[in-house]
């Protein structure tokens, strides 16, 4: 039986080249968006042109009875998910001082709250497969060092590495890894950086270029396969060096 993954905020960046790469290792991809249905369609044009095959769902990741919901009605149809590559999350920059509420609470609802409400739901139906499983969940190397002007940020993606520490450790014995990817400068869309500030960060990062969507997705590939069965409670960071 062909495994499935679900992969949040599939419709572009990270996680579209994380679903065409799984597309290409043989899973079927569950592409999700929340508000991007064309790029949804996209990805999933993408993934049918070189002969994967998947399907889209849609929901807000922040919204715990949509996640629910849609994942239930997704899983009593087609099976359980043997992966989740939990990628969707949003960025609202802010000197610390004059963040206002609304930017802190969306961020962390959205980033952080995502790992409860996305995971679990998927995680019971996991496990009654008896097949071991895959959990991939996306931070940053905010969440480990921290960056300025993104204390909502950091603060959301440093709890997504406890979370998935912390998950990693009660789902090993079900043959179950959970790792995080934190990612440093990626080129995508969800960079809205000045030219300044994009070559004073290159100014740390020994490699001096950005980080490529397609190099994100072969780690992940790694982590989804057989051979990184004995690979769980871990954070890799593809940084080009940054830490």
């Amino acid at each position: 039986m062909t495994r499935s993954v679900l992969v949040t905020g599939a419709s572009k960046g990270i996680g579209r080249a994380i679903a065409l790469r799984l597309a290409t290792e043989g899973f079927t991809v569950v592409v999700h968006y929340h508000r991007d249905e064309n790029g949804a369609k996209e990805t999933l044009r993408q993934i049918m042109e070189q002969n994967g095959s998947g399907r889209i769902v849609s929901f807000d990741i922040a919204d715990r009875e949509a996640c629910r919901t849609v994942i239930e009605q997704d899983i009593e149809v087609h099976g359980a998910y043997y992966g989740v590559v939990s990628n969707a999350g949003i960025t609202c920059d802010g000197a610390f001082p004059a963040l206002d509420e609304q930017a802190w609470d969306s961020v962390i609802h959205t980033n952080l709250d995502s790992f409860y409400n996305v995971i679990h739901p998927c995680v019971m139906p996991m496990i009654g497969l008896r097949n071991g499983g895959r959990i991939i969940t996306l931070s940053s190397v905010s969440g480990i060092m921290g960056n300025r002007g993104q204390v909502n940020y950091s603060a959301a993606k440093a709890g997504i590495i406890g979370a998935t520490k912390a998950l990693a450790i009660e789902l090993a014995k079900r043959k179950i890894t959970v790792n995080c990817i934190a990612p440093g400068l990626i080129d995508t869309g969800m960079i809205q950086m000045e030219p300044v500030a994009i070559e004073e960060a290159m100014k740390m990062i020994p490699m001096k270029r950005m980080g490529q969507a397609e190099e994100v997705a072969g780690l992940a590939s790694y982590l989804m396969s057989d051979i990184a069965s004995y690979v769980t409670r871990q954070v890799i960071s593809i940084n080009g060096g940054m830490l």
